[in-house]
C-alpha cells in the first residue's frame, strides 16, 4: 500500500492524482465544469456538478494507473477555498447553488459592517480583511435570501462547508461532516489564534452553530471513502485548502520560505511561523495545513484574476482561440508597447482591497497591436503578484521576520517562461519551478501520507523536493521600480474610474 491519491477540486476543473511514495505523478485525470454568471458580480457553481467531475476523475485516475483501490493507502482533498455551499442533512441535496469565492454580492454587509468600525475586531480574531471574498459574508446572504433558509438552519436541518467538507461528505455517504483548520481559517468565522469557531462572529453574521463542521487538524483521520466510490475502502488522511496545501507541497516548512500558485487567481504565502500578527500592508493571516500540535501562520496576498485574464482574452476579446496561444502571441512584441492591462473584472484584491474596482487598459495609442494587448494581460499577473509579494517583505521586516530569498511557483502559469524571467526581473529574487508543478494536489497527498505513516516528518518531505529550473533577475532594481512605478499609476487611474 505505497500509493495515495489526491482529489484536487479547483475553480474551473477537478482533478485526481495518484502519486508514488516519493511523491511521482502515476496518473492523472481532470474534468472541466461549468461557472455560471447570473447578474454581474455574481459567480456560481452547482454542487452535483463539482462533485460528479470529482467523482469521475477519482474513478478515471484509477482506472488509467492500473493499480489496485487496495494498493491506496490513503487520500487527500484539497480545494478551492471560501466557496460556500448549504445542504440538507437528510437528503444531502444542495439547497442551492454554491456562491463561489470570486462572488461580490457580499459586499453590501461588508460595507455595513465596515462603517460600524468592526473591521479591526474581525481582522485581530481571524487575520483577514472584511471583505466579500470569504464565505461568512456569502452564507449569510443565503440564509437571508434563499425561501426558507433561516427556518431550516435554527431547526438543525441544514450543514454548511466549504468545498472540503461537501467532498466529504459525498465521499463517505454522510457520515463525515469536517473540514481543516487551513479552510476554517478562511471563513471570517473562525478564531485562528483560540483555534474554534468564534461565537461572537457567529453572532455578527447571524450564523447558527450547528450548520458548521467539526474542524480537525490538516492531517488528521477524516474517516473513510466508502466503498462504493473506488471498490475499496480508502482512508482519508489529509484535508488542505489550495494554497496552504501547496505551500506544504513545495516544502515551505519554515518561516521566510515562500510559493506563488499562478492559476485562476494567484496566490502567494509566506511561512510566518508560529506568532500571530495582523499585517499592517493589506495581506492576511492565515493559518497553514496543520501537521502535529505546533500552530502556525501565514501571511497571504491573494490576486483575484491571475491566468483569468487569459481565459477572458479566449472568451471574451476572442484574441486568441485556445489558452496555449496566448505564449506565442504575447512573445512576437519585444514588450507591451506602454499597454497597461489591470484585470479587476471582480475588484482588486490584496494589497490594495478595492472592491468597487474594475477592469481597465490603459496607454493605448493608434500602434497597439492585439499582441501588445496580450503581453500586458500575462505581464499583469506578474506586476500583481509582484506588488503583494513586496508587501509581505514589509511586513516581514516590520515584524523581524525572516527576509524572502527565493520564490517557489506552482500552478498552470507557472509553465511559461516568459512570465517567470519577468517575475524574477520585478522581484529581484530567484524565482524557483520544481520537476512536480501539482504541489496543490502533491501537498494533499503529504498530508494523508503523514497522517498514515507513510513518512516520518516533514524532513523526510524535504528532501523530495526538487528544483527543475531557476530563474535569476536579469534587470537592475531601478528599472525594475520604475516598471512597478508604471504598473501603480495604471491602477491608481483604474481606481480612480
Amino acid at each position: 500500500m505505497d500509493y495515495l491519491l489526491a482529489l484536487d477540486q479547483g475553480t474551473s476543473s477537478s482533478r485526481s492524482i495518484l502519486f508514488d511514495r516519493h511523491g511521482n505523478i502515476v496518473a492523472m485525470a481532470q474534468q472541466e465544469f461549468p461557472q455560471y454568471y447570473p447578474q454581474s458580480g455574481w459567480v456560481e457553481h452547482e454542487p452535483q456538478e463539482i462533485w460528479q467531475s470529482q467523482l469521475a476523475t477519482l474513478q478515471a485516475v484509477i482506472r488509467q494507473s492500473g493499480v489496485s483501490p487496495g494498493r491506496i493507502a490513503a487520500a487527500g482533498i484539497t480545494n478551492q477555498r471560501e466557496t460556500t455551499l448549504v445542504w440538507h442533512r437528510k437528503t444531502g441535496q444542495a439547497l442551492c447553488r454554491a456562491i463561489v469565492w470570486q462572488d461580490r454580492r457580499g459586499e453590501a454587509l461588508c460595507r455595513t459592517l465596515r462603517e460600524k468600525g468592526l473591521e479591526p475586531f474581525i481582522q485581530e480574531r481571524t487575520g483577514l480583511k472584511l471583505d466579500a471574498y470569504f464565505s461568512a459574508t456569502k452564507l449569510s446572504w443565503i440564509l437571508e435570501n434563499v425561501p426558507n433558509a433561516r427556518q431550516l438552519a435554527e431547526q438543525g436541518e441544514l450543514a454548511f462547508g466549504t468545498v472540503d467538507s461537501w467532498l466529504l461528505w459525498q465521499l463517505s455517504k454522510g457520515r463525515v461532516h469536517a473540514t481543516d483548520v487551513s479552510n476554517a481559517s478562511r471563513t471570517l468565522l473562525f478564531n485562528i489564534r483560540e483555534n474554534r469557531w468564534d461565537p461572537a462572529l457567529l453572532d455578527l453574521f447571524g450564523i447558527p452553530a450547528n450548520m458548521l463542521p467539526e474542524v480537525l487538524p490538516s492531517s488528521a483521520s477524516y474517516g473513510q471513502m466508502d466503498e462504493a466510490i473506488a471498490g475499496y475502502v480508502i482512508p482519508i488522511g489529509g484535508v488542505a485548502g489550495d494554497q496552504q496545501s501547496a505551500l506544504f507541497g513545495q516544502a515551505c516548512f519554515r518561516a521566510g520560505m515562500a510559493k506563488n500558485t499562478y492559476g485562476t487567481g494567484c496566490f502567494a504565502l509566506l511561512h510566518a511561523g508560529e506568532h500571530f500578527r495582523v499585517s499592517g500592508n493589506g495581506l492576511l493571516t492565515t493559518r497553514t495545513a496543520r501537521h502535529g500540535e505546533i500552530q502556525e501562520y501565514a501571511l497571504e496576498g491573494s490576486v483575484f484574476v491571475g491566468g483569468a485574464v487569459v481565459q477572458w482574452l479566449r472568451d471574451g476579446l476572442g484574441i486568441i482561440n485556445q489558452s496555449a496561444q496566448v505564449q506565442s502571441l504575447a512573445e512576437s512584441v519585444p514588450d507591451s508597447g506602454g499597454v497597461f492591462f489591470v484585470p479587476a473584472f471582480t475588484g482588486l484584491g490584496a494589497p490594495y482591497w478595492d472592491a468597487d474596482a474594475r477592469g481597465s487598459i490603459t496607454g493605448l495609442t493608434r500602434g497597439t497591436t492585439a499582441a501588445h494587448i496580450a503581453r500586458a494581460a500575462v505581464e499583469s499577473i506578474a506586476y500583481q503578484s509582484a506588488a503583494l509579494l513586496e508587501a509581505m517583505s514589509l511586513d516581514a521586516r516590520a515584524g523581524n521576520g525572516v527576509p524572502l530569498q527565493e520564490l517557489r511557483v506552482d500552478g498552470g502559469a507557472c509553465v511559461n517562461d516568459a512570465l517567470m524571467q519577468f517575475q524574477a526581473d520585478l522581484l529581484g529574487i530567484p524565482v524557483v519551478r520544481p520537476q512536480i508543478i501539482e504541489t496543490t494536489a502533491l501537498g494533499a497527498a503529504y498530508l494523508a501520507g503523514l497522517q498514515i505513516g507513510l513518512w516520518s516528518g516533514t524532513d523526510e518531505l524535504s528532501s523530495l523536493w526538487r528544483e527543475e529550473r531557476r530563474f535569476e533577475p536579469n534587470i537592475g532594481r531601478d528599472e525594475a521600480a520604475r516598471l512597478m512605478e508604471n504598473w501603480n499609476r495604471a491602477v491608481r487611474q483604474t481606481v480612480a474610474i
